[in-house]
Order: structure tokens, then sequence, then C-alpha cells
């Protein structure tokens, strides 16, 4: 006897599409694989001219549960056609899918047996990023997916505002239509922001899942870089303000306060911390633009939305906040960064707080006084020296308002990681011994430079490992450290990229196993440390190629 599927068909899967036709075919077959939970399958072609809707109807011919819906124009964003998803859907539950994305086997079973078992309007799970041709997954948001959980009202879990993602969540069709809940029409980007804060602000019950219920798939070769990606231009900073803002009112406007003032902390957290450390690869005049427009939108900010901020954002936005044009861009990149790095010089109030500089003694960093070592934005400098014999990393840890002397620096660990897939070549120890004291002048308008620890003359501590580049191999590797402490404790970082004379160039070096490695430390856009190798004289020809193609070029 056939046994009965656990859910009758309940689900409709709405994926939206716009010149595509390389990918919508998978993301239509992905929804339709989730089994007999899936009702219908509707497509919306939002004015192709590539042979989707043809694609689209040839599939369709094939699969009865598959409808094609045909936007004549392009609407020039991802809302309009994921209402008219809605307004077409008959089942009971919706969710959304992109065309250039897929979910994965389980995806809808594991929302639905939540929101039903539940009694939710809403059921929510796991996204992973997934970075293509490499394949590496990097979940969105875990922390909030951990385990199962029933969250009676978005206001008992304000990190719901994290999470601004439409996609990797099943909606009851009925509550989102009794509430008018839809999406910005035509071209607006970041058009999630506003249907999540429009959700939260309905108060339904969510149900929260571990399952990775939906495929992010991530392709920064692109000819067309999604709207998450493409952030060039100011104009895509001034969209992303919009949103927040719309946000932020949505929530307000609804009586979750608590909601609201999370939204801005997580604005504070995430996209003003992603966009700071990108500043350095853009021009003068998009910083410009840039810091203008975020000088306003901080503006309308309150203390009570610094407040509850965590620090490495909420300093960036004094800094900010505290000059009219771009300054200290390399500071404020390296803060940003995540983990967060403090670089020196450490300046001193005249009453001994520790403030961002001499020029800007009213951005306050008292709170470094405080925080547990685990949570300080330790600065390590990391200078690597390729050499036929002896390629040695050397690092340099700074002292930090005497925080890193109190603790006490034992050793530090060392991993390079690889970027595509994310293995461990190198692990590496060393222990950390302290340098020299070096009396520091004293700064203007009444601040000085930091002292060192409590009963220390100590300013920096160093250590120095040899790395063999040959058991590495090719391809792009990430400086990983771990920071450890007399007491126990330890900071997770990265290194600084130190830049000098003979540092951070292409160099070749001889190789036992390889014959030759073609070896580029360089800075990434945050100012860490990593290295592009090229084992092999057959490697060492594929770079020299690339590069002549695009000199030629």
């Amino acid at each position: 006897m056939r046994a009965t599927h656990p859910h009758p068909p309940q689900v409709c899967v709405v994926v939206i599409g716009y010149d595509d036709a390389a990918h919508v075919a998978d993301a239509v077959r992905s929804a339709l694989a989730q089994g007999p939970a899936v009702r219908e399958v509707i497509a919306v072609d939002d004015g192709s001219t590539d042979g989707s809707p043809d694609l689209l109807d040839r599939l369709a011919r094939g699969e009865p549960r598959l409808k094609v819906v045909r936007r004549k124009v392009n609407s020039g964003g991802c809302g309009s056609p994921r209402n008219d998803g809605i307004d077409a859907a008959t089942a009971p539950y919706v969710m959304f899918l992109d065309s250039d994305d897929v979910l994965p086997p389980g995806a809808v079973d594991a929302l639905l047996a939540a929101a039903v078992g539940r009694g939710t309007e809403v059921a929510a799970g796991l996204c992973v990023r997934r970075e293509l041709p490499s394949g590496r997954e990097v979940p969105w948001r875990p922390e909030l997916y951990a385990k199962p959980v029933l969250v009676p009202h978005p206001s008992l879990r304000t990190r719901l505002v994290h999470d601004t993602l439409c996609v990797n969540k099943l909606y009851r069709t009925d509550f989102l239509r009794e509430h008018g809940i839809r999406f910005p029409e035509g071209r607006f980007p970041y058009e999630d922001f506003v249907f999540t804060a429009r959700v939260l602000a309905a108060g339904p019950r969510l149900a929260l899942v571990p399952d990775t219920v939906y495929v992010w798939q991530v392709r920064r070769s692109a000819e067309r870089l999604s709207i998450s990606l493409d952030r060039a231009d100011a104009d895509n900073w001034r969209s992303r303000l919009t949103a927040h803002g719309m946000a932020y009112d949505i929530l307000l406007a609804a009586g979750e306060k608590r909601l609201a003032r999370a939204a801005r902390a997580a604005f504070l957290d995430h996209s003003l911390r992603m966009y700071a450390r990108e500043l350095g690869l853009r021009g003068t005049g998009y910083r410009r633009e840039w810091w203008a427009l975020t000088r306003a939108y901080l503006a309308t900010f309150d203390e009570g939305d610094f407040a509850v901020a965590p620090a490495p954002g909420r300093v960036v936005a004094q800094v900010v906040m505290a000059s009219e044009e771009p300054r200290d861009l390399n500071r404020v990149r390296e803060l940003a960064s995540r983990p967060a790095r403090l670089a020196p010089l450490y300046a001193r109030a005249a009453d001994g707080t520790p403030v961002w500089s001499a020029d800007l003694p009213q951005v306050s960093l008292e709170h470094l006084l405080f925080r547990p070592v685990r949570h300080l934005p330790v600065a390590v400098d990391a200078e690597l020296r390729p050499r036929a014999r002896a390629t040695r990393l050397r690092l340099r840890l700074h002292e930090l308002y005497g925080r890193m002397a109190e603790a006490g620096p034992a050793g530090v660990d060392v991993e390079f990681t690889h970027r595509q897939d994310g293995r461990v070549g190198l692990r590496l120890t060393a222990p950390l011994l302290p340098d020299d004291c070096e009396d520091g002048s004293g700064l203007e308008s009444g601040v000085h430079s930091s002292v060192s620890g409590v009963g220390s003359s100590v300013d920096s501590w160093w250590a120095e490992v040899p790395v063999d580049l040959s058991a590495l191999g090719s391809g792009t590797w990430d400086l990983r450290l771990r920071v450890r402490f007399h007491d126990g404790s330890g900071r997770d970082t990265t290194g600084h990229a130190v830049a000098g004379p003979g540092l951070l160039r292409r160099t070749a070096v001889l190789s036992g196993r390889h014959g030759v490695v073609l070896v580029q430390p360089y800075a990434t856009h945050s100012g860490s440390l990593a290295l592009r190798l090229a084992p092999g004289w057959r490697g060492m020809a594929a770079v020299l190629r690339r590069r002549l193609l695009r000199l030629l070029h």
C-alpha cells in the first residue's frame, strides 16, 4: 500500500526572473522537486527578451502544477513580479524563489511541517550563500536557526529584524492578504527590507527551523551583478538607506519600538560596516557622496538607537557624524571589518578617557576599558616575506589601552584558509614575545598618546613562524589568527597587511616540490593579509598569461 505523503498540496512557490534563461529552469525544477506538498509553482517572467518565456511555456506543457505569468514590460525590480505571484496564488501558503537560486530537497516539507504543526502564520529556516563556481556555502544569520523555536510575537525575538530575506520563509497566503502585505512596486532595490518589516509589524507567530531551506547562489563574476553585489555606485547606498528608513518607519508606526530600534542597530552592525570597509575601493566622488548620505541618515537616530548597537558599527557612525568630510578611512575600514581591528595610534583625552584621535576627541572609546578581551578590536600587523629557503610570517600585536598587558599575551595560532572551499592548508603556532617600549610624543588639543598596560612598559608583542608555501597549493588563502592570553581567554582576528619596501608584491620562490611557486601577498578590501599562490611553472605561466591579456586589453 502506497504511503500517504505527510502534507497535502498546500504550498505555492513563486519563481521570478528576468532575462535569466540560463538558470530559471533549474529554479523551477527545484521547486517542483519538493514533492506533493507543492500545489503550484507560479513562474512570473518580468518582460524577458532572452527566450525565458518560451522556455517556461515548454516546461509548463509537461507539468500541470506549473503556471507561467508574463509581464509585458519589465518592472525594473523584484517587488512587482512577486506581488503578481501573491495575487495569482491559490494555495494556503506561499514562498518566493529567485530564478538564479534553488530550493534544496526537503525545504518545503520542513517549513510546512513547522507552520502547520505550530499553527503559525510564518515559518522560516536557514539560508546558505553558495559561492560559485567553488560551491562553498556560508550560512546566513545562523544564530537565528540553531534549533526549532516558536516565537509567539516578533518583539520577543528582536534579532529577527537582522534577517531581511523574504525567500527563506513560508507565509500563510491569507495572512499576507488580510494585512495588505506587499512588496514595493517597480524599481525599488532592497524591496525585501520593506516587505519583511511589514510582515513583522503585523505581529505574526513564527516557527523557526534549523533546516537549510534556501540556497542563495552568488555569482560574483556574472556580467550582470545582483543588486546585493552591485554596490559600486552611490545610488545603491541611497536605495539601501531609503529601504532601511521605510522599514524603521513601518515598525515604529505599528507601535513596535523595540523592533524599530533593533532594526537601526542591525543597520549599524551590518549595512554600515559592509559599505564602510569597501570605501578603499571607491573614488573620491563616491566617498564624499557616501559620507554625506550617511551623515544625513544617521542624524535621524537618537541616543537609544546608538546605545543598543554593537561597538564597531556604533564607533564608525560616530566618526562619520563627527566629521563633515571623509577622514581616517583606513582606520574606519579596519574597524568595520569582521572581526574588527582598531589600528594605532591610540589616543586619550585630557582626563585619560580613550578617544578615536587627537582631532576627534568627541568620539569616545571608553567601552574598550570594560569589554571582555574576546570582543576587543585587537590589531595585529602581518608581514610575509617570501624566500626560497625560508618564507617567514612576522606578526606584531599592539597594546590597546592596557588591556593586552592586563590579559597577558601568551601565543598566537595561525591558519591559512582557502578562500573558495574553506579548507585549512596550514596550522602553525608561536609564542608572543614582548617588544621594548617606544615612548610616544604628546598629541595636540589636550590629547596624548595611549600608555601601555597597568604596570607594564610593553607596547607590542611579536611572533614569527616559518610558512611552507608549497604545502598550501594554488588559489587564494586568507590568514586567520587566534591570540591566546595567560588567563585562558583568546581573541580571533585577522592580520593587517603591512605595506612597505619589498612587501605586497608578486615574487617567484624556488620550491623543491613544485620547482617554483608564484606568490602574491596582498591586502583585501578590509586591509587583511591574504595570499595568491600559483605553484609550478605551468601555474606561473598561466598567471603571467592572464596578466599580459589584461594589459593588452
